[in-house]
């Protein structure tokens, strides 16, 4: 057998998933996520498409933070209605992703499948200068990219946008699977 499999135990694979990790520092987070953006801003033509790939990189980032958080965070126990995975969302996850908690969940008042998670100030739109010809910008498309892979993975399928209202709104609408299924968990 070769002898780098038969040396001690990574590190890595001892630590408990329930330990908190180490915190990354704010300065860290705004360099790679302004070198991501500008990434991203190189290969495309429009603030629509940037939008577009920024969610996108938020949809991967947003598949493999949620089985960690879920198992540091919730260990044996799953949200079965949407409103407790927007509150865990709102919690758990953005305190584990952003540091804090996010600042107000709001669901819409003229339908039941939409809901609000507002960001008076998102760290990802914190250190993102935008130039005045795309002023438009919002890089909380990121978040909102994010947001929709979690609540998908979570069995809760989502489209999620992110708009410039309250400082950042993150609108969230339910697919009608997801609404007919807690009415019918209400019911028992």
């Amino acid at each position: 057998m070769d002898a780098r499999f038969t040396r001690g135990k990574s590190l890595v694979l001892e630590r408990a998933l329930g330990r908190p990790r180490s915190e990354l520092s704010l300065a860290a987070f705004a360099l790679l996520f302004s070198e991501l953006v500008q990434y991203c801003q190189r290969r495309v033509a429009s603030v629509a498409e940037l939008q577009a790939r920024l969610a996108q990189l938020g949809h991967h980032v947003g598949l493999r933070a949620l089985d960690a958080l879920v198992a540091r965070e919730r260990p044996g126990r799953r949200a079965t209605k949407g409103l407790g995975g927007l509150l865990f969302v709102k919690g758990p996850l953005w305190r584990g992703l952003f540091g804090r908690e996010a600042d107000k969940l709001e669901q819409a008042n003229d339908d039941d499948r939409t809901f609000y998670v507002i960001e008076r100030e998102p760290v990802v739109n914190t250190f993102v200068s935008v130039p005045r010809e795309n002023s438009s910008l919002n890089c909380a498309a990121f978040a909102a990219g994010l947001l929709e892979a979690v609540l998908g993975a979570a069995g809760f399928p989502a489209r999620v946008s992110a708009h410039w209202h309250k400082g950042t709104t993150l609108m969230i609408k339910f697919d009608e699977a997801v609404i007919a299924r807690d009415k019918s968990l209400e019911g028992r």
